[in-house]
């Protein structure tokens, strides 16, 4: 999302924000009740901003409309201290309600579930990703394939052709939306049955472990697909060991880039631009090198999530670079200090054009690359909907 569409994103973010605070209202005063250890969403319908994301004049005709109803508000509350041009304040309302562009109630609406606002309450950590893979194999692959294409061997046979996970199609879903579909199934707009729910064989912390690994499978198909990153993927939580006795685990470290690397730490030098973890090849019980801030203690399942997440090309001597987001966008496989442009692998279409060039501008003489790549990154930061909400 570019600067340009700085109003859509407050625009989304205030459409979440509205329900959201709705829903916890409701729930505060007994009116609904919980779904699956968070508060249930009443209706059948929700306001669907992912639609307004796409179809962008729709967008714009509902923010006027907006406007327009904030005005009537104004001219009705005036109405109440001048009697006298009551009327016509009455008639000015009436009439800029009936030429309001209001958008379409297709595009403006969309089907929800009891858990459409529910958040991940399993956290996204590698042992989560590691988990989720064996309940894939277990549950999806006959029908969704190893590569989550929906290339199984059971798929010929389904009532419709299962969809294909590596695409935004994950991205593009609220959380809750998809738990509702693993856990209660899927109906086709005939209300026919098309994929059996799984709430009998799966725990809720499974079913969330299983999301995990199923964004991580797309983001590794992606990333071999098309050569980056084309949807925000975060860097996993895992367990450390560290300089600092106090910090056990990424999410430890807030507001932080961490660089991921699996590089030889005597290759290394410390680096103060990012929080530097090393991930190596077997467990050790020993300290951290000197020349790394950390070292990852969960080797096998931290690999395993890394591994998926980078479309399962080798990680010996690569290293990857997140924002103080969190969020992965770089990545480089040929040594500690062969960074270049092409390693940036998460950014807008436009970065090429806008983020590089923010970046160039606000460049220092003597800059080495993976300086530049830092700028890029702290010039365009990362923004997306899913089911709605702006991340």
């Amino acid at each position: 999302m570019t600067n340009s569409a700085i109003w859509l994103e407050w625009l989304l973010e205030g459409m979440h924000r509205v329900q959201w605070a709705l829903l916890r209202a409701m729930h505060g005063l007994g009116l609904v009740g919980d779904v699956d250890g968070q508060a249930a969403w009443p209706w059948g319908w929700r306001l669907a901003g992912e639609n307004l994301l796409i179809d962008q004049a729709e967008a714009r005709r509902f923010a006027i409309s907006l406007l327009v109803l904030a005005g009537v508000m104004l001219l009705l509350f005036a109405a109440i201290w001048w009697r006298r041009g009551r009327p016509w304040l009455w008639g000015a309302s009436a009439l800029a309600l009936v030429l309001a562009p209001w958008p379409s109630a297709a595009v403006l609406f969309t089907h929800a579930h009891p858990t459409s606002f529910h958040a991940a309450s399993e956290p996204l950590t590698d042992h989560a990703i590691a988990s989720g893979a064996r309940l894939y194999a277990a549950q999806c692959v006959q029908c969704h394939g190893a590569d989550g294409k929906g290339q199984g061997t059971l798929a010929a046979v389904q009532p419709v052709w299962p969809p294909n996970f590596a695409s935004p199609l994950l991205w593009r879903r609220a959380d809750g939306d998809l738990l509702w579909a693993v856990r209660h199934g899927v109906q086709g707009r005939d209300g026919r049955q098309t994929m059996t729910g799984f709430g009998e064989s799966l725990s809720l912390r499974e079913t969330w472990e299983l999301l995990h690994y199923l964004r991580a499978l797309a983001a590794g198909e992606l990333l071999r697909a098309t050569g980056n990153w084309s949807q925000p993927v975060r860097l996993p939580d895992m367990a450390l060991r560290c300089h600092d006795a106090g910090k056990r685990r990424l999410g430890d470290f807030q507001a932080q880039r961490v660089l991921l690397t699996t590089t030889d730490p005597q290759k290394l030098l410390p680096d103060p631009r990012a929080l530097t973890v090393w991930l190596p090849a077997r467990s050790s019980a020993s300290a951290p090198p000197d020349s790394v801030d950390c070292v990852v203690t969960s080797v096998m399942d931290a690999r395993e999530a890394v591994a998926l997440i980078n479309g399962h090309a080798t990680l010996d001597e690569t290293q990857w670079l997140t924002d103080r987001s969190g969020w992965l966008r770089a990545r480089n496989a040929r040594g500690a200090a062969a960074w270049s442009d092409d390693d940036l692998l998460c950014k807008s279409p436009l970065a090429d054009q806008t983020t590089t060039a923010g970046a160039a501008a606000g460049a220092v003489a003597g800059d080495d690359q993976l300086t530049r790549i830092i700028r890029s990154l702290d010039a365009e930061p990362v923004r997306f909907v899913k089911g709605g909400r702006v991340h």
